[in-house]
This record gives structure tokens, C-alpha cells and sequence, in this order.
């Protein structure tokens, strides 16, 4: 069983919602986001990445209260009269993918019945919880997916019949379409359903949330559990409609080896191969890039990892028998050496890094499926870092919660 709750929504007004969407904060760097608000003053990342307007920590928590209060009192966001429910539906290319935003149980996330895949970094958690204390609100749309319901389908193929409250097509050529839901007692009672919410992205934000909730209740002395700030909010995908696109890495050097001893090594453990494809053509197999050639890899006959469900992911096979005892690097989330770029497009960014002088070599991975991330989590066990790429993402700015 899975509980969702409608909430009154803070969202841009009538022809603002193409304008303050953004990216997600962490994935755009601060020279990206400074760009795209210099050209649009109404860009929600003056709220989500305030750091774009002061580089002092102390001011920055300020700047995005004072930008959110702007936001609301020129008009550019409303808040709902009400609480709903809403569909939001992503589409690019041939893919699209249809959810509901509500928000979800922080109990539920804490006793595991919202499942994760990933460890969080301390200082990424920190950053959104102090955001959140500041500004009361949570600016970002949590992703969650579910194993499919052709009850909840149903429901949201007849919220798609309405007129949508927004639909547009913002820069990285994605169509978001988002529904107001007029009833929703019955998706409610849908997702009641459903055994199981898994974490597909977001888990620092919902790990924030946590802590959130633990301040403001240890300030509240009336505190029931029932308040805004004992839930989070996510749009909620099938999973079958999701993608995971390959999260690719590059090496800043070659752990002291020249090219030719590095690949030796490379070869005592993998078979090697020149003129290789830029992109992997099935799992177990790897593309790497080095003085301006690509080469094939795949691990020898007998070297295989066993054991748990993430440990034969190809991501933790790179990094077991090849980025920690060939490159030396050990901690993929703290070690300056390694890099990681990810979606359709990180091919390119692999050979320009490389070629640039900036990288001395790239590795193209094939993406886990959506399935292996729900085997993990259902197993309890945790994906390798950076294992995970979902694309399309969600925009942040199109639905706020109020805590």
C-alpha cells in the first residue's frame, strides 16, 4: 500500500510556467545556470541555485528566500485554493512518460517502503535541508517509478482527455504537459494499491526532507504527523515507461602510466580491441577512449563478479577490475580524478574532454535497465555511484510544495 496525498500547490500563474521551469539544480554547473537566468529573470534557478547571484554562502539561503517571496508576490507563482493532484507527462522523440505529482509519506520513505538504490553524500544533503529550513518549501519534484497499474493507467488516460494547465516544449526539446486532476479519490485509492514506490532520482532531496521534518517537529510542539512537512512531494512513474541512458566516466590521468603500460594492464584483465564502436552494443561490454581511438573491452573468461545483484552491474565491473587497481581510484563520489557525464549526449562530451587535453581517457558504459534498479532496491542493496542516468528529467519551478 502506498499513500498519496493531494497539497495545495504553489505553481506559476496563466503564461509564466515556460519561462520559470528549469533544470533540475544539480545537473546544470553555476556558469550554465547564471547563463540561462542573465536571459530570463523569471528562471526558477534563482530560487534553486541562488549561488548564480552571490558567491557568499552566507547570502545565498537569503537571495533564494527573498527571489521565492518576489516569485509570489508579483504574481509570477500562485498557490492553489485548494489540494490536488496532478499528471505530468514528458515526451521526447518517440519516448514519453506519464505520472502524478502528490505528495508522499516521509514515514513510509524511513520505514523502507519507499525503496532507494543509492548511498547519499553528507554535503549534497545538508544543502537542500538548510534550502528547505530557509525557505519553507520544496522547489523540486522528487522521482519515484512503480511497478505498473492498469488501474492507475486508466485513470490517467482520462485526466489526459482536459484541457492541460501547461504544455510546452522548453530547451532541451521536451514537451512537459502538466493536468490539474479534478477528482481524485479514485487514484488515490489506486495507489493504495501499490506495494512498492522506488527512488529513481532524487534521493538527497527526499534524505533533506527527512531532516526537515525531524526540525520542524522537534519546533512544534503540537506536532500530529499530519502536517505538510511529514510529506514530500514526487511525481510517480510506471516503470516500464522510464529509461535509464548510460552514465559514462572520465579519467583526469593515468594513475602515473603511459599509454601504452596502461592499456598492458588494462589488457592482463580484460580482452582489448581496437576500433571499437563509441557505444556498447550489449551488457558486459565496454567502450574506452584514449589518444583519440576507441577500444573494446570486456572482461576475461573466469573474472566475472558474483555475489549480490549490484555487484554485477557493469558499473561496479568497471570499477572493480579496472578504475580502482589499474587507476587508483577508490572513492567514486569524493576522488577529483574521476568525472562522470551522462545522457544522449555524453558521447561527444567523452571525446571533446579527452581531446581537449582536459581527460587522458573516457569509458562508455551500457545502462543498467530500469528492472535492475528494482531488483536492487527490493533486494536492499545499493547501485554502484553515478549508475543511474534518467532522461528525460523533470523541471523544477512547475510544482512547489509548501512546508
Amino acid at each position: 500500500m502506498s499513500l498519496i496525498k493531494p497539497f495545495q500547490a504553489l505553481r506559476p500563474g496563466a503564461g509564466f510556467a515556460e519561462r520559470v521551469s528549469c533544470a533540475p539544480y544539480d545537473v546544470v554547473s553555476v556558469a550554465e545556470a547564471k547563463a540561462a537566468a542573465q536571459s530570463n529573470e523569471l528562471s526558477f534557478l534563482r530560487i534553486t541555485k541562488p549561488e548564480i547571484e552571490s558567491q557568499l554562502t552566507e547570502e545565498t539561503l537569503t537571495l533564494a528566500e527573498r527571489n521565492l517571496q518576489h516569485f509570489i508576490e508579483d504574481g509570477t507563482l500562485i498557490q492553489e485554493a485548494e489540494p490536488s493532484l496532478y499528471v505530468y507527462r514528458l515526451l521526447v522523440g518517440s519516448h514519453s512518460q506519464t505520472g502524478v505529482v502528490a505528495c508522499c509519506s516521509l514515514d513510509e520513505y524511513e520505514t523502507g517502503k519507499i525503496k532507494k538504490h543509492e548511498q547519499t553524500r553528507e554535503d549534497k544533503v545538508t544543502d537542500r535541508t538548510n534550502h528547505m529550513l530557509k525557505l519553507r518549501a520544496q522547489t523540486g519534484l522528487i522521482f519515484l517509478a512503480y511497478r505498473g497499474s492498469q488501474t492507475i493507467n486508466d485513470l490517467v488516460k482520462q485526466v489526459e482527455q482536459t484541457a492541460p494547465l501547461y504544455d510546452f516544449v522548453c530547451e532541451t526539446g521536451v514537451q512537459n504537459t502538466v493536468w490539474k486532476v479534478a477528482a481524485t479519490a479514485d487514484l488515490i485509492q489506486a495507489f493504495g494499491g501499490v506495494p512498492a514506490l522506488y527512488i529513481a532520482d532524487g534521493h538527497h532531496r527526499i534524505a533533506s526532507a527527512a531532516r526537515v521534518r525531524e526540525a520542524f517537529a522537534k519546533r512544534n510542539p503540537n506536532h500530529t504527523g499530519d502536517e505538510p512537512y511529514n510529506y514530500f512531494i514526487a511525481a510517480m512513474f510506471p516503470a516500464e515507461q522510464t529509461q535509464i541512458l548510460a552514465y559514462n566516466r572520465v579519467v583526469k590521468d593515468l594513475n602515473d602510466l603511459s599509454e601504452a603500460d596502461f592499456l598492458a594492464k588494462v589488457a592482463e584483465t580484460f580482452e582489448v580491441a581496437e576500433n571499437a564502436p563509441a557505444v556498447p552494443e550489449q551488457r558486459g561490454e565496454f567502450s574506452m577512449y584514449l589518444a583519440g581511438e576507441w577500444y573494446y573491452l570486456r572482461l576475461r573468461e573466469g573474472r566475472g563478479a558474483n555475489g549480490s545483484i549490484a555487484r554485477t552491474l557493469d558499473a561496479n565491473i568497471l570499477h572493480e577490475f579496472l578504475i580502482e587497481p589499474v587507476l587508483g581510484i577508490k572513492n567514486l563520489q569524493t576522488d577529483k580524478r574521476i568525472k562522470f557525464i551522462g545522457g544522449g549526449s555524453s558521447i561527444e562530451e567523452l571525446q571533446k574532454r579527452v581531446d581537449g587535453g582536459r581527460a587522458k581517457a573516457a569509458f562508455s558504459l551500457y545502462p543498467p535497465s530500469v528492472e535492475d534498479m528494482l531488483r536492487v532496491s527490493d533486494a536492499g542493496e545499493v547501485m554502484p555511484p553515478k549508475s543511474t542516468w534518467f532522461e528525460p528529467k523533470l523541471r523544477d519551478g512547475l510544482l512547489i510544495h509548501l512546508i
